[in-house]
C-alpha cells in the first residue's frame, strides 16, 4: 500500500535548509504490519428496513458499492481449491476452523463451489495439458491414492487407484500436472503425448524402472527413456566388469 507524504510532494522546496528540492527516492521506506485472519473471511451487511404502518409497502437500504451479487466470489472458490488441492486441507477440517472463527463453511457447500468454478477454469486446464506435452524433459511417477468411491468399467479387473504426477521442463519453465485415477503414470503420459506437436523431436522421459512409468505410445510418436542411475543399478542393467 502506497502512502504518499501529506506535506510534500516530488519538487517541492526543501523546508529544512530552504536552497534544494525533495525528490521521490526508489526505495521507500517500508512499515510492515502482519494480521490474523481466516482462511475465508465473511462479511455480514444489515441493510436497514422501514415498513409504512398504512400500505404495508417495505423500503430497504441500498446495497454497499462493490458488493456482488453472489453469497461466495471467486476468490472464496480460489481460496478454498488453494487449501484444498494445494495444501492439503480436507473440506471437513476446513469447516471446522471456520465454524470455531463464527463462519459457517458446510463441507457440501465447498464442493460445490469448487465443482462450479473447476468447469469453468477446464479451458485453462487443458492448455496447461498441451503446453506441457511441449517440453524438453518430462518426469513422471505415480503413487496409491484413497479415493470412498469411483465408477469402474465393468471390464476393468483392476482396483487399485493412483494420482500420477507429470513435470514438464522447457526453457527453464516448469508445468506440473497431477492425474487421480484406474491409470498407472505410464497410461496417463501416453494421453498426455497424444497433444505433441509433430515437428518437435523426442522429449526425454526421466522416471524409475518400474515398467508401469512407460508409455505405450501411438504409432510415429517417439520418447527418450531415461532411468535414474540407483534403478538401473537395482534392475541389474550396469554390471560391474
Amino acid at each position: 500500500m502506497e502512502v504518499a507524504h501529506a506535506d510534500l510532494a516530488h519538487g517541492d522546496r526543501c523546508p529544512d535548509c530552504v536552497r534544494g528540492n525533495v525528490y521521490t527516492q526508489k526505495e521507500p521506506k517500508a512499515l510492515v504490519r502482519i494480521v490474523g485472519q481466516a482462511p475465508l473471511v465473511a462479511t455480514v451487511y444489515e441493510l436497514e428496513k422501514l415498513r409504512c404502518n398504512a400500505c404495508g409497502q417495505m423500503f430497504i437500504a441500498e446495497e454497499p458499492e462493490g458488493v456482488g451479487p453472489e453469497k461466495y466470489d471467486e476468490t472464496a472458490a480460489a481460496m478454498i481449491a488453494q487449501l484444498k488441492y494445494g495444501s492439503g486441507v480436507p473440506f471437513h477440517r476446513l469447516e471446522r476452523m471456520e465454524e470455531q472463527l463464527g463462519i459457517p463453511l458446510p463441507a457440501t457447500t465447498q464442493w460445490e463451489l469448487v465443482e462450479e468454478t473447476a468447469a469453468l477454469i477446464k479451458p485453462a486446464h487443458d492448455e496447461l495439458i498441451r503446453q506441457a506435452t511441449q517440453g524438453e524433459v518430462l518426469h513422471n511417477d505415480d503413487t496409491g491414492m484413497r479415493v470412498l468411491e469411483m465408477e469402474r468399467d465393468p471390464s476393468d479387473e483392476r482396483t487399485g487407484v493412483f494420482t500420477s504426477g507429470i513435470v514438464s521442463t522447457a526453457s527453464g519453465r516448469k508445468i506440473a500436472l497431477y492425474f487421480t485415477g484406474r491409470q498407472h503414470a505410464g497410461e496417463n503420459l501416453a494421453d498426455v503425448m497424444k497433444q505433441r506437436a509433430p515437428d518437435l523431436s523426442a522429449p526425454i522421459q526421466m522416471c524409475d524402472a518400474l515398467s508401469r512409468n512407460t508409455p505405450k505410445l501411438s504409432p510415429g510418436v517417439e520418447i527418450l527413456l531415461a532411468n535414474c542411475l540407483a534403478h538401473y543399478l537395482d534392475s541389474g542393467i550396469i554390471q560391474s566388469e
